[in-house]
């Protein structure tokens, strides 16, 4: 069953809390259903729905990986992508907005991160996409430890891509809500 959560900054839908995590929506120890999440995204309202899945690649920087761990600092992560969600609902007059982040274990293939927006139109649900992953990757307290065949490990931003060595280096910039 999904909640409605009212904010200052408008409405968003939550996915239900996962068991044993009380009401935490927004981070999550055991693997994500994206499909599930998809599914109970349904809006009449929304002639776009788009979904964002990060999932965990075999390699990094040149290196083999075998599988990340994620750590957060869960009750700041809730209340920040909750209003991360919240911005992106009224910037982009979304329906529907959704965020769940793994932490623990996550293997090669396994889904990290998923980002679901709903809106009338495809521009805003892929631009509020879009804005909410990034926002999300660079602010939220949620750290990345990437483990390697060769048995080192090293901890690692959310987005690599924000060092200027990274081969597709770039700048996130976004705009408070208005």
């Amino acid at each position: 069953m999904r909640k409605e959560i009212s904010t200052m900054q408008g409405k968003h839908s939550c996915p239900p809390p996962s068991e044993g995590l009380g009401e935490a929506a927004h981070i999550q120890h055991a693997p994500i259903n994206y499909a599930e999440l998809f599914d109970g995204f349904r809006d009449p309202n929304s002639g776009a729905v788009v979904m964002f899945s990060g999932e965990v690649r075999d390699n990094n920087k040149g290196k083999a990986v075998t599988h990340l761990e994620y750590e957060a600092y869960e009750s700041m992560a809730e209340k920040m992508i909750d209003e991360i969600l919240a911005e992106a609902t009224e910037k982009w007059k979304l329906n529907k907005a959704v965020c769940v982040h793994r932490v623990g274990r996550v293997d090669i293939s396994g889904c990290a991160v998923v980002v679901i927006t709903g809106s009338a139109h495809r521009a805003a649900a892929y631009e509020a996409n879009r804005y909410i992953i990034d926002r999300v990757k660079n602010e939220v307290p949620i750290w990345k430890h990437e483990f390697y065949v060769d048995g080192t490990s090293e901890w690692g931003q959310n987005c690599d891509c924000s060092s200027p060595s990274h081969p597709n280096h770039h700048q996130h910039e976004h705009q408070p809500a208005k």
